[in-house]
């Protein structure tokens, strides 16, 4: 079974008006109230993939029992923590470009807290956790230690897609994979990032401090797979961006179904990368036919190390919303 972790889920409130006027009246011209937080996205690809999952974390208030009801009306198994206060609104305000607002999010108490640890207690060998995004400052960046323990000692390979400190202190943890963006692995150094010899080598230092897999995306650049046996490349199948919300949570999604039906690492990757690309091409997170229309577009190539020593700018353009 997998199970997706998502401790800070949100409703996604995508807001659409022609031009954003500060201080005047501003008129929607579309908007759309979506389940989210990424380890809900994750689960709701994995649905689409025909993978079933297990999603938990904490829901409270009216907004968790949106959240509570569109999950099950997609019918994902789910097993949330309720919370005294209430699951946090993130708004996506598209004018152009987008431009995003995200809530704080609950309270989570001690013995809520220890619930979800509890709950957690009937994994074992087989499974695989998915823990994804930011944590309630209520919580601390310390929380995600304690599942990772809970893991390990149940025997179950985990997946962490965070940033910064947290994803810091859970490399040495041998997370089966970790998925940063090509910024995100920029931050998580202290450096700049301007070409894929760069970026593969910087992902293959994630490998070093411990991770199994290292998965990063690169917008219209593709993506990146690294492990201990070889780096390869993925081209960015061709389509117009439309979305930047959950198209890393998509990746993570796809890498996931292919890989726990039996898949090999490089067909995993390939419908990881199409996952998020369909993603990035749909107003909301991608369909399966969606996502299976594109995966003949991914091709996918080895480095070799005269490669991998070949600079080559970076796209600037990013599909990948990671704070969620």
């Amino acid at each position: 079974m997998i199970y997706t972790i998502t401790l800070n889920p949100s409703i996604d409130y995508i807001v659409e008006i022609e031009e954003l006027m500060l201080g005047g009246l501003n008129r929607i011209q579309h908007e759309a109230k979506l389940p989210g937080g990424k380890g809900i996205n994750v689960s709701r690809i994995l649905k689409e993939l025909g993978t079933d999952s297990l999603a938990t974390g904490f829901l409270g208030g009216f907004t968790g029992s949106f959240i509570e009801q569109s999950l099950e009306k997609l019918d994902i198994e789910r097993r949330f923590i309720t919370v005294a206060g209430d699951t946090r609104i993130n708004i996506k305000l598209k004018h152009g470009e987008e431009t995003e607002i995200n809530g704080p999010g609950p309270q989570v108490t001690t013995e809520e807290a220890n619930q979800l640890l509890a709950l957690l207690a009937g994994i074992g060998q087989g499974d695989w956790v998915v823990l994804s995004g930011s944590a309630p400052p209520s919580l601390g960046g310390g929380f995600y230690a304690r599942l990772i323990e809970v893991c390990q000692a149940a025997g179950a390979e985990f997946v962490i897609d965070t940033t910064g400190e947290a994803l810091k202190a859970a490399l040495p943890s041998r997370p089966l994979l970790v998925k940063p963006n090509h910024h995100e692995l920029a931050e998580l150094f202290g450096t700049e990032i301007n070409s894929m010899e760069e970026t593969v080598h910087y992902g293959r230092q994630l490998l070093e401090l411990g991770a199994k897999q290292v998965l990063v995306s690169m917008a219209g650049e593709g993506a990146l797979f690294l492990t201990p046996e070889g780096s390869y490349h993925a081209n960015a199948p061709k389509g117009t961006v439309i979305n930047s919300v959950g198209a890393g949570d998509s990746m993570i999604g796809g890498f996931m179904a292919a890989l726990s039906g039996g898949a090999d690492l490089l067909t995993a990757f390939r419908t990881g990368v199409a996952a998020g690309s369909a993603t990035a091409f749909a107003q909301d997170l991608a369909t399966g036919a969606e996502i299976r229309a594109l995966l003949e577009q991914v091709q996918i190539a080895p480095l070799s190390i005269d490669d991998e020593a070949a600079p080559g700018p970076l796209g600037k353009e990013e599909t990948d919303n990671e704070d969620h």
